[in-house]
Order: structure tokens, then C-alpha cells, then sequence
């Protein structure tokens, strides 16, 4: 068994621990509240943004998209893949790393793939194995949607000029502060629209300009739209996996804690019951 200073020096260290994860927790729930309520509030708008332009361009030829549309075959595809900048936030940055990987090796096993990595962790893991094309480190220090739309703009480029005849992206959805859904997401170039009642329903409205003029605007918003919330959704997702992996942290902290404040009280009984028996034996020594 350890000596008592050992053991004092072990409690004191843990409870030291023990503070630095709960104070983590406390900062990791306070970001998330603000992450969650951004995320909620543009999931409404993102998804009103699909469904109109999935209403205009069901009713238009399958060109209708451009050059975001046009369907080639798949030799070059571009993975983006979103991470942390941190890590303590639990198994969120190994979720991604792994769906990469599997994405690559199940899906474009016979075909060449490039990633362009935004969160540092993703690419200190990937850029051993794979060629990433670049490293967007910078972007959660200011998650705006200007500072998004910059890095769309560039998919959208590669994708046109023919760099890539795919873009995927690969992120956390955002479900709840203990559950995150991996996501591969087909980015470029944009899936046909299936022609529906549900689509061509309202297909009797007076457009101006024409269809084809707003599904051509629209598209470059719903692209630097779709990219911004995945990249929110990315954002509450880690603060949730820190606040939880920094929960368990503590409560594991405390336990330990406890365990060792027990060892430390059984020693230090046996040991002062050890020098009562020998103050004892002395005793009768001299009495005898």
C-alpha cells in the first residue's frame, strides 16, 4: 500500500483535475447554449432555401442548375472535412476521421481523392495518409457567413473549371449535447431534383425574372448556405461532445477521489492503530 504522503499528494492532484474539467464543462456549456440557438435558428431558413429551389427547378429541364449541375463522371473527388481545432471533447473528432477514411476506402476506392480539411485535428490525423489540398484552421475563430461563403466560392470554382467532378462534405450533425450524426453530404454537384405532385403543385406562380434567371441566383446562396450550417452544425456539435466529455471527466474525477480519500482513511487507521499497539507493548515491557 502506498504511504499516506503518496496518497495526499495523488487526492491533491485529482482535485486539481477535477476543477480545470469542471470549469471546462461550465465554458464548453455556456458556447453551446449560443452554438444550439444559431444552428436552430437557420435550419428553418436553410431548409425553406432547398425547398424553393427544389420547387423551381422541378419544373425546368434537368440543365436547369448549369454548370453547378452538370453530371460527369467521377475520376477527381474533393472531400471536405470538418474537425476542431481542440481536442477533450470525447470521440467527435475520431467520428470524422474514421467516416473519411471509410468513405474513401468503400466509396472511391478506384478513384483519386483530395481533401480540403477545416479544424486542425482533422488534418494533423489525415494529412499522414491522404494529400489535403488545404488546411482552413482559421474559420471557427470567426464563424461568419461571409468568412464561409469565402470557401464556397472556391468548391464552387474547383468544381466548374473541372479540378473536381465531386465534392462531398463530411461533418457532425448536431442532434443534442450527447449526440453527434456523422454526415457525408453530397456537395457539388447538386442531386436532380425528382419531380413530384409535391413539387409541381405551385408551379402556376408569375415569376419575375424568369425561373430560369432565380434557380441560377439561387443556387450559389443555397450552396454557401448549405456549407455555412454544416459547418454550424460541426461548431454546437463539439461544444456538446466537450460539455460531455468533460462531465464524465469530473464525475470520473470524483470517484477516483473517493476511492482515495477511502485508502487514505484505512491507512492512516491502520497506521495509528499500529502506534497505539506499540506504545502499548512498551508499556508492558517496562511493567514487567
Amino acid at each position: 500500500m502506498a504511504n499516506l504522503k503518496e496518497i495526499r499528494n495523488r487526492i491533491t492532484s485529482i482535485k486539481s483535475t477535477m476543477q480545470i474539467t469542471s470549469a471546462m464543462k461550465m465554458v464548453s456549456a455556456a458556447k453551446l447554449k449560443k452554438a444550439q440557438d444559431a444552428i436552430v435558428a437557420m435550419r428553418p431558413y436553410s431548409s425553406k432555401l432547398t425547398e424553393l429551389l427544389q420547387n423551381l427547378s422541378a419544373t425546368l429541364d434537368g440543365d436547369s442548375g448549369g454548370a453547378f449541375a452538370s453530371q460527369r463522371e467521377v475520376s477527381k473527388v474533393l472531400l471536405v472535412v470538418v474537425t476542431s481545432n481542440r481536442g477533450l471533447c470525447g470521440g467527435f473528432n475520431s467520428s470524422i476521421t474514421k467516416e473519411t477514411v471509410k468513405t474513401i476506402k468503400e466509396k472511391y476506392n478506384n478513384v483519386s481523392v483530395d481533401l480540403l480539411t477545416i479544424g486542425k485535428k482533422g488534418g494533423d490525423v489525415l494529412g499522414k495518409s491522404y494529400n489535403i489540398i488545404e488546411r482552413r484552421n482559421d474559420i471557427f475563430d470567426d464563424l461568419t457567413f461571409s468568412n464561409v461563403a469565402i470557401i464556397a466560392e472556391k468548391l464552387m470554382e474547383l468544381y466548374v473549371d473541372g479540378s473536381y467532378d465531386k465534392i462531398e462534405l463530411v461533418y457532425n450533425q448536431f442532434k443534442n449535447a450527447a449526440t453527434q450524426i456523422p454526415q457525408v453530404e453530397q456537395y457539388l454537384p447538386i442531386k436532380p431534383v425528382e419531380v413530384s405532385a409535391t413539387t409541381t403543385s405551385n408551379s402556376d406562380y408569375i415569376f419575375e425574372p424568369s425561373k430560369e434567371e432565380i434557380v441560377e441566383a439561387l443556387i450559389p446562396k443555397a450552396l454557401k448556405t448549405q456549407l455555412y450550417k454544416a459547418l454550424r452544425d460541426s461548431f454546437a456539435s463539439e461544444h456538446g461532445a466537450r460539455m460531455t466529455a468533460m462531465h464524465k471527466a469530473t464525475d470520473n474525477a470524483k470517484d477516483l477521489r473517493d476511492e482515495l480519500l477511502l485508502t487514505y482513511n484505512k491507512a492512516r487507521q491502520a497506521a495509528i492503530t499500529n502506534e497505539i499497539l506499540e506504545i502499548v507493548g512498551g508499556a508492558e515491557a517496562l511493567n514487567s
